[in-house]
């Protein structure tokens, strides 16, 4: 396995700790209050090995920057309608940033372009009506039409049969993988041993590699 795993929306300590034990490269933490995995107070256990990435919608810079050095934050990924000044601003502070487009058209895609240069990576995600996942697939084909020069992530209803579908995906930009929602038992909490499943198919995945910073 050579691409980056990212497990978002965790909220418990001893289920991040046996996450984190499966080699995940990346951790997300929730700090949208409208979200069912909201972190609203710190965890007796963060990731040590594991990059900490907060998710964040539309909250103010002043905010972010708060939440990153209470966690520890690795990187800030935005989730709202974060303008390219906001992305710059942060950079400028030294934050590494993911920043999500959701994804339902091709026209989608047409926002990314203005975003070139400041971030590390982008996140494609399944468009809803709210902010956040909606457990869906979009259709990865439309991610032919993207040629910039950020590697993205994928999101939006990966499953633990997703492995076949990763496999015959194939983008030079495609840096790896965000898993949330289809790998809990509750909101929050993920399965352990079905993300460990999911991981010895994944593996058999040959992609170039990107290195989590």
């Amino acid at each position: 396995m050579n691409n980056i795993i990212k497990v978002c929306g965790m909220t418990n300590a001893d289920n991040i700790r046996n996450v984190e034990r499966l080699g995940i490269d990346m951790i997300g933490f929730i700090f949208y209050p409208k979200s069912p995995r909201c972190l609203c107070e710190i965890p007796d256990y963060l990731p040590v090995h594991a990059k900490r990435v907060g998710v964040f919608v539309n909250e103010s810079k002043d905010n972010v920057l708060m939440y990153a050095d209470r966690f520890g934050l690795d990187c800030v990924q935005l989730h709202g309608s974060e303008s390219p000044e906001y992305c710059r601003s942060l950079r400028n502070d030294g934050m590494r940033l993911i920043k999500a487009f959701p994804i339902s058209h091709p026209k989608d895609l047409l926002a990314v372009s203005a975003y070139n240069g400041l971030c590390d990576y982008y996140l494609f995600d399944t468009k809803t009506p709210q902010y956040g996942g909606s457990g869906s697939q979009f259709d990865w084909n439309l991610l032919n039409r993207y040629n910039g020069t950020t590697p993205f992530l994928l999101s939006g209803g990966i499953n633990p049969y997703s492995a076949k579908a990763i496999r015959e995906f194939h983008h030079f930009r495609f840096a790896g993988i965000d898993l949330n929602s289809r790998f809990e038992t509750a909101p929050g909490i993920k399965d352990v041993e079905r993300i460990r499943q999911f991981l010895e198919e994944y593996k058999k995945i040959n992609y170039k590699s990107y290195e989590p910073y």
